[in-house]
């Protein structure tokens, strides 16, 4: 997902992962499979048979830790804001734990090919001292969208020739 805000003064480009469902969404997803695991665990424990409460248990224990790692993974943002003497790019998660501040006047913008019909080009932000690549987590549309958003406020100053083409 792209989204841009414009001032007078600066560009502020933030570029996130698509989220699918929201932690809340996850949650309740978790609830609601945990009600027939449980169930028949604890049918089958009155049964005799407790031995499988703690592999339900495990069970729900593992869906929801994964579905906590991937939500936590869907909070990562490229934030990029081009102001009239500066490009500055943040990424991390919930703060900005990397931090690059390139000179407008001497930085570019690197467009290269996809390498499948579905995959966006990459786009990679330089100047003399730093590169960054951008937006790799981002389907084809947001990609492309990422793409017009930077060139409207940085030069290309180098690209593949099927990226030429296409665009």
């Amino acid at each position: 997902m792209v989204s841009s805000t414009r001032t007078s003064s600066r560009v502020m480009i933030i570029a996130s992962p698509n989220q699918s469902a929201s932690w809340d969404a996850n949650v309740l997803l978790l609830l609601i499979l945990a009600i027939p695991v449980l169930g028949i665990a604890v049918a089958f424990a009155l049964l005799g048979a407790w031995v499988i409460l703690p592999f339900a248990g495990l069970e729900l224990l593992a869906l929801g830790a994964a579905l906590y790692r991937v939500n936590c993974r869907q909070q990562y943002r490229h934030v990029i804001t081009v102001s009239d003497d500066a490009v500055c790019i943040d990424k991390g998660y919930r703060t900005p734990q990397e931090h690059w501040q390139l000179a407008r006047d001497h930085s570019g913008l690197t467009v290269t090919a996809q390498r499948h019909p579905w995959d966006g080009p990459l786009l990679c932000v330089h100047d003399q001292h730093a590169s960054v690549t951008l937006g790799e987590f981002l389907n084809r549309e947001d990609s492309l969208q990422l793409l017009e958003l930077l060139r409207q406020e940085i030069r290309v100053r180098a690209y593949s020739e099927s990226v030429l083409r296409e665009f």
